[in-house]
């Protein structure tokens, strides 16, 4: 049996542990959370090195990749110092394959429900296949980029000014506390309803599951949410809300859509190869497996 781990700084109570069939192959895919402790991380990476077949990293960033150009987190890298053989990823190779069918898959099955196309992602530059997926197939689009990293009121509405802001803030926002810019531990579970008319103003609002939540309204009657790792409990938020459509861009399994930087592991562990998939190779398989995201009727 392969073994592939996801080792996140999100809360513990998001742990899962299944098995699945990838190529053939049995693949053990389990999440630990580490309530936002880095260092616990790390040993955990430490650990494990060497004796699974690949980790992923959750609930933080290595880096962006933003049209294939490569900006690192600084203070995410530190926690993967020890890491020597296991391949590790952080999904940033599906973020780029995968989610850039999102839009298509929407309006293949949902064509009539989403005529008046409009998409509010909340961060762009983190999933530029998923911003590039409702840009490039037909979507008016406001990217919440500097909403819910900075805190700024400022939407953006194309992606190639997502590109330009990328290239001169990345380089400096790369080097702050990743806590400053993503939610960890225990404040992944902290709500305060914040840009509510970019929210009410889409058909459409994609992006981490996390950073939906965090600033989402009390209602989002009639909504299709597109996004992944969801629980239950984020299920059935979603569903309170009035959310109509809840799109994943993974797969549920037993009730649960890991995160990409799981399924990815998960990928590179039942591909037998000990490294890294490059996007063609990802792109490759997506089309053997029949991977594709998954849609849910909440209301």
């Amino acid at each position: 049996m392969k073994r592939a781990v996801s080792i996140s700084i999100g809360s513990s109570k998001r742990n899962k542990s299944v098995q699945v069939q990838l190529l053939g192959e049995t693949v053990l895919i389990e999440r630990i959370g580490t309530d936002g402790d880095m260092e616990r991380a790390a040993q955990l990476y430490r650990e494990l090195d060497g004796k699974v077949d690949a980790f992923g990293v959750g609930g933080a960033d290595l880096g962006v990749m933003v049209d294939r150009k490569w900006y690192p987190l600084y203070t995410v890298q530190s926690m993967v110092r020890f890491v020597e053989k296991t391949p590790i990823v952080d999904g940033a190779g599906l973020k780029n394959t995968l989610e850039y069918r999102l839009a298509p898959f929407i309006n293949e099955r949902l064509g009539e429900y989403v005529r008046e196309r409009k998409a509010f992602i909340t961060l762009g530059v983190d999933r530029w296949g998923m911003a590039c997926s409702f840009a490039d197939h037909g979507y008016e689009c406001i990217f919440g980029d500097m909403m819910f990293a900075l805190g700024l009121p400022i939407p953006i509405r194309k992606t190639s000014t997502l590109k330009i802001l990328a290239a001169v803030l990345m380089p400096i926002v790369g080097r702050l506390p990743f806590e400053w810019l993503y939610p960890t531990g225990e404040k992944q579970e902290e709500r305060l309803p914040k840009w509510e008319k970019y929210y009410l103003w889409a058909t459409v609002i994609a992006g981490d599951c996390h950073y939906v939540k965090r600033h989402m309204p009390e209602r989002l009657d009639g909504k299709v949410i597109a996004t992944n790792t969801t629980t239950s409990s984020d299920v059935e938020l979603f569903r309170r809300a009035g959310v109509k459509y809840l799109v994943t861009s993974t797969p549920v399994i037993e009730g649960r859509s890991f995160g990409t930087n799981m399924i990815e592991a998960a990928l590179i562990a039942a591909s037998g190869k000990g490294r890294k998939l490059t996007l063609e190779e990802l792109s490759e398989l997506i089309d053997q497996i029949g991977l594709q995201p998954h849609l849910q009727e909440l209301n």
